[in-house]
């Protein structure tokens, strides 16, 4: 049967046979594409290791699950990113064949499978059309509304928007060039009375084919031609693309996906290999120069899609202190670029404080989590800026304001520089009930109840304790406390960069914790729980109070009276390390909500997994930052909203932050806070059937 028009493997031009190119484009393309590929993965191989080959199941499994129920939060980004993802994995084997089709005329497709290539070429059909229109909306909305998060302060360098809209012209090129090539195709074989299976009304090949019917078979066997060609250049064109900017997270992705950070509230150590007890022999600490990042952190930086989802959810950002997690990643990528250049050889190395990244910007971040969260591309942005802050630390640049509580934790154990004697002094208070053991050679008991510094030594924080205690007495359970062999947890010093104060602070409390003979530990300290769980080793379990309140509810241990006033509404907030860095989302509402009568609503779109930050944090607390509001006032603004006039909360640290925005919010009298061993203390029934308040 004489085909109906000349394919570009048999055609010729200006007498040259058009194989010629066909063959030429691919070589070109992806010898360069390699090329550039290389060069771009030069600092990975320089960087340090990580190890993260394991666990290959559960990687494989997040690597195409993860990505996917993030892009929906902003609906109209999610919808084209989607579908342009979408749309490239449908079209790939065809972009294939295309290749394929310039050297061979035709590819066989016998075998009874003209059917399943039938439905593909229509599934494709559609999908090229989704993704143009996706492309058009794409470049309507960054070229004329333009979103603030993808604004780029004059601080950060320059707009790159351009790079955007090419990106989207070209893949919008790729999908015009194939309904082109295929249409004039298909309507020289309708001229010739061969009438196209199951083309779908509406799709740009219909369309195009539906123009081109009245067109001369000389005129389309040239448009054929020029729209392959057209799609063969535009194609390689867009792979070379790729590695010069932020467009080569279209190749990074899934490689980052698939070594993404499995264990959460973790901090990576200060070097992979090098045990705790041997760390003294490391000649420095941290991140200074670019590779010392990892090949992980590296390939972070080429992965970050620029989308401004993690600026826009972080809540330092949000108050205006010096830092935007985007950034990170963009000066990253940046130097990688200029001191690891395509051709040639780059500028000497730089120290990356002063002159990449600013100290304020590195101790503004509250390690919440809120911009890995957020990271459809699972980027890591808190061990980037713990290691970076344990090479400043490391040369003896700490905030001022740092130095004094960091001082006082290495020669008191705790951030105020109080007596270790007056750690348990809040035991003393006979509203307790009965008296507290203090762990030692005479008393044992079987669960340890760690305190914690801010817990201990705060007067209005210790109601936190002597709640926790009577809970603790009411359920039945037999515990104690280590008084002044307690220390700090080390949690916020760990993540302030104090990579050994922490490491003296987590062996005191190792061996008092052994020593104590306990079998599990409890805190209603969310900071002390994520260290205890996260960065302690060989010690028993530990869990939140929330845990533990909500196991002896439903067994009936703890029993609760209804709500005193209906008419009140409750919120609760979420803490970073009970929510984002552990998962406990819903133990603690269910607590709430064990209150006969209680009204609770959820601030919604600042709950759960995107809860804002308090700013408190440990150490936060005596960190001055540069803010243009505190972010507890835009939390306790955000309560407002939701109709709340009581902010519950499951940490002592959110309670300070809350209850200060409250007053300085002028809110005093109209919403107050309380944490949630209080709330549950207030609402006990005691063992002869009296509240426990």
């Amino acid at each position: 049967m004489e085909p109906i028009l000349v394919s570009p493997a048999k055609a010729a031009f200006l007498g040259v046979p058009t194989i010629l190119f066909s063959i030429l484009i691919p070589l070109i393309g992806m010898g360069l594409f390699s090329f550039l590929v290389l060069r771009r993965v030069q600092p990975l191989l320089r960087a340090m290791p990580i190890p993260r080959p394991d666990r290959l199941k559960e990687r494989i499994i997040n690597t195409f699950l993860y990505p996917h129920h993030r892009m929906p939060r902003y609906v109209l980004a999610g919808a084209i990113h989607i579908t342009i993802l979408s749309g490239f994995i449908i079209l790939a084997l065809r972009w294939i064949a295309l290749v394929v089709l310039g050297v061979v005329e035709s590819i066989n497709t016998s075998g009874g499978i003209e059917f399943l290539i039938d439905t593909y070429i229509n599934v494709k059909d559609l999908s090229a059309t989704l993704v143009l229109t996706a492309c058009i909306v794409g470049i309507v909305r960054r070229g004329l509304f333009k979103p603030a998060r993808y604004l780029v302060p004059l601080r950060y360098g320059k707009n790159r928007s351009w790079e955007t809209l090419l990106a989207l012209s070209l893949i919008a090129g790729l999908m015009l060039a194939d309904m082109f090539f295929q249409g004039s195709h298909t309507a020289a074989g309708i001229q010739k009375g061969i009438e196209p299976k199951m083309l779908i009304p509406g799709t740009g090949i219909w369309l195009t084919t539906r123009g081109l019917e009245q067109v001369s078979i000389t005129t389309l066997q040239g448009i054929h031609l020029a729209a392959f060609y057209a799609h063969e250049i535009i194609f390689f064109s867009f792979l070379c693309f790729l590695p010069w900017g932020r467009f080569f997270h279209l190749i990074t992705a899934l490689p980052n996906l698939f070594f993404m950070k499995l264990d959460k509230g973790t901090v990576k150590p200060v070097r992979w290999g090098v045990q705790d007890e041997n760390l003294d022999e490391l000649e420095s600490f941290g991140v200074k120069n670019f590779e010392e990042f990892t090949w992980k952190h590296l390939l972070d930086f080429y992965s970050c899609a620029d989308c401004g989802r993690c600026s826009d959810r972080c809540p330092a950002n949000a108050v205006g202190r010096p830092l935007s997690p985007r950034f990170i990643s963009i000066k990253g990528r940046s130097y990688a670029h200029q001191h690891y250049p395509v051709i040639g050889r780059g500028p000497d190395p730089t120290p990356l404080i002063g002159s990449v990244y600013e100290e304020d910007e590195i101790w503004s971040c509250t390690t919440c989590g809120a911009c890995e969260e957020e990271c459809p591309l699972m980027i890591e942005y808190i061990d980037k800026m713990v290691d970076l802050r344990r090479g400043m630390v490391d040369d003896g640049n700490v905030p001022q304001s740092l130095q004094k509580p960091l001082k006082a934790l290495e020669k008191r154990g705790n951030p105020y520089g109080k007596m270790e004697k007056k750690r348990a002094e809040w035991t003393a208070n006979p509203a307790i009930g009965r008296p507290v053991k203090i762990l030692g050679k005479k008393e044992t008991a079987d669960t340890l109840y760690f305190v914690d510094s801010i817990t201990s030594y705060d007067d209005r924080i210790q109601e936190i304790a002597r709640s926790t205690a009577r809970i603790l007495c009411a359920a039945g359970i037999d515990f104690g406390v280590l008084g002044p062999m307690e220390m700090d947890s080390g949690h916020e010093v760990r993540r302030f960069g104090e990579e050994m104060l922490f490491q003296n602070l987590k062996q005191q409390n190792t061996e008092a914790i052994l020593q104590s003979g306990v079998s599990r530990i409890v805190t209603a300290d969310p900071h002390a729980f994520n260290a205890l769980k996260h960065d302690y080793r060989n010690i028993p379990p530990v869990e939140h109070m929330a845990e533990l309140m909500a196991r002896e509810i439903r067994s009936g241990r703890i029993r609760l009276k209804s709500v005193e006033n209906p008419g009140v509404v409750y919120t609760y907030h979420d803490p970073c390390y009970l929510g984002r860095h552990n998962g406990l989302y819903d133990i603690p509402r269910q607590v709430i909500d064990a209150i006969a009568g209680l009204q609770r609503v959820e601030m919604t779109g600042n709950c759960r997994d995107r809860s804002f930050c308090c700013g408190g944090g440990g150490l936060m607390l005596f960190y001055e930052p540069i803010e243009e509001k505190r972010m507890g006032q835009l939390r306790v603004e955000m309560a407002k909203k939701a109709g709340a006039d009581i902010i519950v909360t499951a940490c002592p640290f959110c309670l300070v932050n809350i209850e200060d925005a409250i007053k300085t919010s002028g809110m005093e009298g109209k919403m107050q806070a309380i944490d949630l061993v209080e709330l549950i203390d207030r609402h006990m029934i005691s063992e002869n059937g009296q509240t426990d308040e």
